[in-house]
């Protein structure tokens, strides 16, 4: 494996859509969510550990969640477990963790990579980033992988790419918010158009100089603890200091400010697994075209459900069409799926309610 090829495992969110299997003290990174024997973090690892050293691969989250992770990866040393001890969402966390990398090797590259996607085509996907990163060891870019859009998806963002570039990597024109139905059939009927997956590569280099470009105070913020990274006095500069950081993604942070952004078509197969929907889309279904995890079920007069309990337990349903149904301790959930997006604004009531502890 390349010693110059590096690992940034993002794993800090809180999947609440994913309700009530997915909690903020065990969120869905960190469940097996399609029934397969390995969590969605070890999945990715192990797709990065094709072809990224595991001593190279680092895992960013929560403090709440350093346990789990130690516990789910034990092939990973505390050391590189980057924690976060606030909340302040992509930009500074990957810029914390590029300047960790840049000390341990000012030659290395890396990918940006998030804990809960489903990609089948491990091979494929390992193609796709080695050639962005051959291209961000001899240039000064920020690659990014995007997807075919397969529909007028309008929980996506956009990576728009110059049409006339024939490079395999092309030029970004620019990235687009998510878009209303009308506006996401226009993208695709222009061509030009892919999904943003969220998917980054680049030399710590390149990141590191577009924050001191692009984000002054920001890098000046985390440039003052680099004597401090990789050492016992790291944890209480990141304790004292990282509160302080501005809460930006890295899409608004750096992506929509250079001009030295690429794009490459991924070509293997891909689910963001951001909703229960989008799991169903995923799953194998039975002869009613419902999808199961775990339960044991019968149903009569019920079609296109999204079905979810502890291993083994029987579950009967008789006479609903599309729904989630989850079943899981204290909670059951049955839900339509047309209002899949509502669950957080569910997971807010419930907590209201009857308190946290279901949350």
């Amino acid at each position: 494996m390349n010693k110059d090829y590096y690992a940034v495992l993002m794993a800090g969110g809180v999947g609440s859509r994913f309700w009530p299997i997915s909690t903020s003290d065990n969120p869905k990174q960190f469940h097996d969510m399609l029934g397969t024997g390995s969590t969605l973090i070890q999945k990715t690892f192990q797709r990065l550990n094709k072809f990224v050293p595991t001593e190279n691969i680092l895992i960013l989250t929560n403090e709440r969640y350093n346990d789990l992770v130690l516990e789910q990866l034990p092939m990973v040393k505390q050391d590189q477990v980057v924690l976060e001890p606030a909340m302040r969402n992509t930009a500074p966390c990957i810029l914390y963790a590029a300047m960790k990398i840049q000390k341990m090797n000012e030659n290395a590259v890396m990918i940006v990579a998030p804990s809960d996607h489903w990609i089948e085509d491990e091979e494929a996907f390992a193609k796709d980033v080695t050639a962005c990163f051959e291209k961000c060891k001899t240039e000064n870019v920020l690659c990014t992988l995007g997807i075919k859009p397969s529909f007028p998806n309008t929980g996506f963002g956009y990576i728009e790419f110059d049409k006339s570039d024939q490079s395999q990597i092309k030029k970004v024109n620019q990235f687009r918010e998510k878009p209303d139905y009308e506006t996401a059939k226009e993208f695709l009927a222009q061509g030009n158009f892919l999904w943003n997956a969220g998917i980054f590569m680049w030399s710590v280099k390149t990141i590191v100089q577009a924050f001191q470009n692009y984000q002054p105070k920001q890098h000046q913020l985390f440039l003052d603890g680099f004597s401090a990274y990789n050492t016992s006095g790291e944890r209480e500069f990141i304790a004292n200091t990282y509160p302080s950081a501005e809460n930006i993604s890295i899409d608004y942070a750096i992506l929509e400010n250079s001009d030295a952004i690429f794009v490459l078509e991924a070509t293997f197969d891909w689910n963001d697994l951001g909703t229960w929907g989008s799991l169903y889309d995923k799953l194998d279904k039975n002869q009613d075209n419902n999808a199961v995890v775990n339960a044991k079920v019968l149903t009569q007069d019920a079609n296109g459900n999204m079905i979810r309990s502890k291993a083994g337990k029987v579950v009967v349903v008789d006479g609903l069409d599309d729904y989630i149904i989850v079943d899981k301790d204290e909670v059951l959930l049955i839900y339509p799926k047309a209002k899949e997006q509502d669950i957080k604004q569910v997971l807010n009531k419930v907590k209201e309610t009857f308190g946290d502890e279901y949350a």
